[in-house]
């Protein structure tokens, strides 16, 4: 009976102990995550003074460089669980952990090169793809200059991932922090004028971002070159030197990770072109929502990306009871938290909305009315997107990346966005109808990643599964 009473309260201690760990990873992980996209939110709110017009032209180009962007941010996510699993595995591992850092800083040079060259013929495809022409001219103008952000934040983040492997992000979030700061006062200054300079409109919001992204980058190398917790791995030494088979096993993971994040993104970014169909106002609207939806998964992205880490110690060292302590300690801390803020988004929409539109206006009462109801359906969803971000974060950790990838694939693509044009063209139900299926998609992602943990459970976590 003692030993029983023993074994339970040792138990229940390690699970606090998880718990208290995840937290603290999640914590400035999430933060810097929220300080990310409070780069984009701040670009959308100060185009806002510039017309819906231009905030619409911004969410189209946005979306053609997040495409890109998030094909990087995918495969860059490789370098945290193969760190991970190389620091679980043995604690003293510092050439291993620094070779896969740097083959991941190798891969942002790799891929920035072709993304730069279709990127800069933006207004082309938007033109293509049937949107208005002023609008396409307008966030071509937009891209030209962002997407130059691309190598330096992507580099930032492969530095950021040492950090979290090392479970010291809390550099990460400062200069994440000041580079939203930064980002502010480049918008004010170069798209509004407020420095007394000439203002260059929408352009200047994609320099500024660019000026802030090239600072976190050099903000973030020069910690990890002199800060005394990273030196010792000499992260930055021979970079001109590349471990191919490194870079070859990075990828292996990577790419199915890629496509597994290109595959929820681009189904968001389908919706903003589906939007820019059916008008303006609509188009608008779900700018705002997505942006607030956006704010709020960025919690649970992180506590997932938390999760990877811890999940991919543990495996690293074969600790099985370790590992489904890390899974299941941020399922229900990402899910819970993602409980909470669907309330605030039924009880408060107004008040949200408010933040990037005057909702006493009474030009902007349609995008007002259109928000507020996209909000209401985004509240439906935010639990089972938060179980579907948190839940591949939980098996990357395991290395497991090809079956994700294909649950992305038949959830947001064979089902989601198939159900969301056909409610809002064939039923008529308009931007009402796509948001029923963003939300439908999410939830079978969210159950099918779910399923996949509980079975690695049943046939033994530390095992290799097809």
């Amino acid at each position: 009976m003692a030993d029983g009473a023993t074994e339970t309260t040792a138990s229940g201690k390690g699970w606090l102990r998880e718990f208290v760990a995840l937290s603290v990873l999640a914590w400035p992980i999430a933060a810097t995550n929220l300080a990310q996209v409070a780069m984009s939110a701040t670009d959308v709110v100060m185009m806002g003074r510039l017309g819906p017009e231009t905030m619409a032209a911004g969410a189209l180009g946005a979306n053609l460089y997040f495409v890109a962007l998030v094909l990087g941010i995918g495969l860059l996510n490789a370098v945290a669980p193969i760190a991970a699993r190389a620091l679980g595995r043995d604690s003293q591992a510092k050439d291993d952990v620094a070779s896969t850092v740097r083959e991941g800083l190798w891969s942002c040079v790799l891929l920035v090169v072709p993304c730069w060259a279709i990127l800069w013929w933006s207004e082309s495809l938007l033109l293509v793809m049937g949107q208005d022409p002023a609008l396409a001219a307008e966030a071509g103008r937009y891209v030209r200059a962002l997407m130059w952000a691309l190598l330096p934040f992507w580099a930032y983040l492969v530095l950021r991932s040492f950090m979290s492997v090392l479970e010291r992000p809390f550099w990460a979030l400062v200069i994440g922090l000041v580079g939203v700061v930064a980002n502010a006062a480049g918008n004010w200054c170069l798209m509004l004028g407020g420095c007394g300079i000439e203002p260059l409109g929408i352009a200047g919001s994609g320099l500024a971002t660019t000026f802030a992204s090239i600072f976190m980058f050099i903000a973030v190398a020069l910690v990890v070159a002199y800060d005394r917790h990273f030196a010792s791995f000499a992260v930055l030494a021979r970079l001109w030197r590349p471990d191919w088979s490194r870079l070859a096993e990075l990828w292996r993971l990577g790419l199915p990770m890629a496509a597994t994040l290109l595959f929820e993104v681009t189904i968001f970014n389908a919706a903003v072109f589906l939007m820019g169909l059916i008008g303006t106002s609509a188009l608008a609207a779900h700018t705002i929502a997505i942006q607030i939806a956006s704010l709020t998964f960025m919690v649970p992205l992180g506590i997932g990306q938390a999760a990877t880490v811890r999940v991919a110690l543990a495996y690293g060292r074969h600790d099985r009871a370790g590992i489904q302590r890390a899974g299941w300690t941020a399922f229900w801390l990402a899910t819970g938290f993602m409980a909470l803020t669907s309330l605030v988004m039924i009880f408060a929409p107004h008040a949200l909305i408010s933040a990037f539109l005057d909702t006493d206006a009474p030009a902007n009462a349609e995008v007002v009315s259109l928000a507020a109801t996209y909000l209401l359906l985004a509240a439906l969803f935010q639990v089972v997107d938060g179980a579907q971000a948190v839940g591949g974060g939980m098996l990357r950790g395991l290395h497991d990346a090809r079956a994700p990838m294909l649950f992305a694939l038949v959830g947001y693509w064979g089902i989601g966005l198939p159900l969301g044009v056909v409610l809002a063209f064939g039923l008529g139900l308009g931007g009402t109808g796509i948001w029923i299926g963003l939300a439908t998609g999410l939830a079978v992602v969210a159950v099918l990643m779910i399923r996949r943990w509980q079975r690695r459970e049943a046939l033994g976590l530390v095992r290799p599964l097809l």
